[in-house]
C-alpha cells in the first residue's frame, strides 16, 4: 500500500473514532474513488503516490466546482460544506505554486520553446507540453494556461 493511501486510511480511522462526520465522510469518498481506480481496467493494480495525488486533486476540484454551483443556486450551507471538504482534501496535496513561482516556471518553458523554434501564440501547445509536468498537481490547468498566454503575448 502506498504511503499516501495508508495515511488516508489512518486518518479515516482517527476521524471515525473522534466522530468527525465531515472528515470521515470526505475520506471515505476519496478512498472509494482510489479503490475504484485500482480495480478499473482488465486487472487490479496498486496505485503509486503520484496517481493517488491525482485522484485527490480531482476530488478536490469536484468540491470546488460543486461549491460554485451551490452558490449560484443560492444554497450557501451546501456550498460551505463542499468548500470545507475541498480544504480538507487540499491538506493531502503538495503546496500550490504562488503566482511568482508559476510565472518563473512558465517563463523558463517559454524560453525553452522559443529556443526550439516555436513562437507567437502558436507556441502555446509546445510551452504547455514543457510546463505541465513541472507543475503537475501544484497549479490548476486554467491558471497555467492563462499565465502561458500572458507571457506569450508579451
Amino acid at each position: 500500500m502506498t504511503t499516501l493511501k495508508a495515511k488516508l486510511k489512518d486518518d479515516l480511522t482517527t476521524a471515525i473514532k473522534a466522530r468527525d462526520e465531515l472528515r470521515s465522510s470526505t475520506l471515505r469518498l476519496t478512498l472509494t474513488a482510489i479503490n475504484k481506480e485500482e480495480v478499473a481496467g482488465k486487472e487490479a493494480r496498486e496505485l503509486s503516490d503520484g496517481e493517488v495525488e491525482k485522484i485527490i486533486a480531482r476530488e478536490a476540484k469536484k468540491r470546488r466546482e460543486a461549491a460554485e454551483a451551490f452558490d449560484k443556486g443560492g444554497r450557501a450551507e451546501q456550498a460551505e460544506r463542499e468548500r470545507a471538504e475541498g480544504e480538507l482534501l487540499a491538506a493531502y496535496l503538495p503546496k500550490p505554486l504562488t503566482d511568482g513561482e508559476l510565472e518563473e516556471l512558465v517563463a523558463e518553458a517559454v524560453a525553452e520553446a522559443t529556443g526550439a523554434g516555436a513562437e507567437g501564440p502558436k507556441a502555446m501547445g509546445a510551452v504547455m507540453k514543457i510546463v505541465n509536468p513541472k507543475v503537475a498537481g501544484r497549479a490548476d490547468g486554467s491558471r497555467v494556461a492563462a499565465m502561458v498566454k500572458k507571457l506569450l503575448a508579451g
